[in-house]
Parts: C-alpha cells; structure tokens; sequence
C-alpha cells in the first residue's frame, strides 16, 4: 500500500532484492543476517548491532540505496552529457 500512496504521489521508489542488498553491504550477495549486523554496524560506526536485528536489515537496504542510488545518478547525469 505504501508503494502505491507514494508513486501516486509522485515520489521515487526503488526495490532492491535480499541479495543485491546483502552485496552492497557485506560483498556477498550470500551473507548472513549476522554478517550484515556486522557490516551496517562498522559501516554506520555503531557501538553496536541495531535492535531488534529487522534495524539492521533496514539500515542495510538504506545503505544499498544511497551507494546504488548515487551510483543511478551519476549514470544518468553521464548519458543526459553524451545525449547533448
């Protein structure tokens, strides 16, 4: 339902899945939940693991979106260049 109030209202949605978001993190697509913990927790330089570990699945996904969504930008800003 989420996805559907925001794309009404015009916002961006991106999905990613548990495997393109375990690489972003850990760089295996395979990793463990414990392993993600380990890696948002460094990453964020945490004291430690966010609690309950859905926290941590979540800061993962946000993670993966800032390093993938900025990655999409730089593409697009790239192509909008070499369309001109």
């Amino acid at each position: 339902m989420a996805l559907v109030i925001a794309g009404r209202l015009g916002l961006p949605i991106a999905m990613h899945t548990p495997t393109e978001v375990k690489a972003a993190v850990t760089g295996s697509g395979r990793a463990e939940k414990a392993q993600v913990a380990a890696m948002v927790t460094r990453l964020l330089g945490l004291a430690a693991a966010p609690r309950p570990a859905d926290a941590a699945d979540a800061a993962a996904i946000a993670i993966c979106q800032v390093w993938r969504g900025s990655a999409q930008r730089r593409i697009n800003a790239a192509m909008a260049a070499v369309a001109r």
